[in-house]
C-alpha cells in the first residue's frame, strides 16, 4: 500500500443516514469554516444538520454522530407541525383555516373555494405532487401581498425598495441588505395579515436603519402603528408556521 492511499482522508459527504428509535433519518453535513468543533443541530422544519469543522474528519464526525443518536431521537420527537400538505389536511391562508382538497387532473390552477362551511384549497396533479403545486402558489401570493405591504410602508418612510426576494428559510421571516433588497419567507402567508404586514414594515424601516435600537422601533412605528400585536402572535405562534 502506497503512503498516499495510506494517508488519504475519509471524502466528507453531503449527507449521511443514522438510525434512531423511530427508524432511519437523513442528516444533512456542512462544513463550516468558522466551526470550532462537531455540532448536531435540528431545523424548525425537523431536518438534522451535523456542522463539522474545516480540517475535521469523516470518521471522527461519524462517531459524534452516533454518540448524539439519543438526544437526536428525543429532539425529533418533540419538532411535530400541526400542519401538513396533503389532502385532508387544514392549513391557514392569510391566517384562516383552509382544508386541501386533491383534485386529480394534472391541469389547472390552485383555487381557493369558499363554498359552505369550510374555505377549501383546491389543487390538482394528485397527492404526489400536492406540496409542489401548493408551495408555488402560496409563494405568488405571499410575493403579490408583500410587494403591495413593501410599497406602502416605503412610501410613508420616503424609501426605494431595490427588490423583493421569497426565500425557504428555516428561523428568519425577513431580511434587509444596505442596498435596499429585501428578503421575505414565503410562509409568512400562512399567517394573519397584520403579521405579514408587520414584518414587511420591519424589513423596510431596516432601509433607513440598519439596527434594532429605539430610533428603529420608531421608525417601525411610523408606518405601522400597532406592531407589537402581530410581533407577539408571531413570536408565540411563528415555530409552528416555519415547520411547515
Amino acid at each position: 500500500m502506497g503512503l498516499p492511499r495510506l494517508f488519504a482522508r475519509t471524502a466528507i459527504p453531503e449527507t449521511t443516514e443514522l438510525v434512531i428509535a423511530s427508524g432511519p433519518v437523513t442528516v444533512a453535513v456542512r462544513v463550516n469554516a468558522r466551526a470550532r468543533s462537531y455540532r448536531l443541530s435540528v431545523s424548525a422544519r425537523g431536518e438534522p444538520v451535523l456542522t463539522v469543522p474545516r480540517g475535521g474528519r469523516w470518521p471522527e464526525a461519524q462517531a459524534f454522530l452516533e454518540r448524539n443518536t439519543g438526544w437526536l431521537s428525543a429532539r425529533l420527537s418533540r419538532i411535530q407541525s400541526p400542519y401538513a400538505l396533503a389532502p385532508g389536511a387544514i392549513i391557514p391562508l392569510r391566517g384562516s383555516p383552509h382544508r386541501l382538497v386533491g383534485l386529480s387532473g394534472l391541469r389547472g390552477l390552485v383555487t381557493v373555494v369558499n363554498e359552505g362551511d369550510e374555505p377549501q384549497l383546491h389543487v390538482p396533479g394528485g397527492p404526489d405532487h400536492m406540496r409542489r403545486r401548493l408551495v408555488d402558489w402560496l409563494k405568488k401570493e405571499a410575493r403579490h401581498d408583500l410587494e403591495m405591504a413593501c410599497n406602502r410602508h416605503a412610501q410613508n418612510l420616503g424609501v426605494t425598495v431595490s427588490a423583493i426576494t421569497l426565500r425557504d428559510q428555516s428561523t428568519r421571516w425577513g431580511s434587509c441588505s444596505s442596498s435596499g433588497s429585501l428578503n421575505f419567507n414565503w410562509r409568512l402567508i400562512l399567517a394573519p395579515p397584520d403579521v405579514l404586514d408587520y414584518v414587511a414594515a420591519h424589513e423596510v424601516a431596516h432601509i433607513l436603519e440598519m439596527n434594532h435600537r429605539p430610533v428603529f422601533w420608531r421608525t417601525v412605528a411610523k408606518t405601522c402603528p400597532h406592531y407589537e400585536r402581530p410581533k407577539a402572535w408571531l413570536k408565540a405562534n411563528g415555530a409552528a408556521l416555519m415547520a411547515l
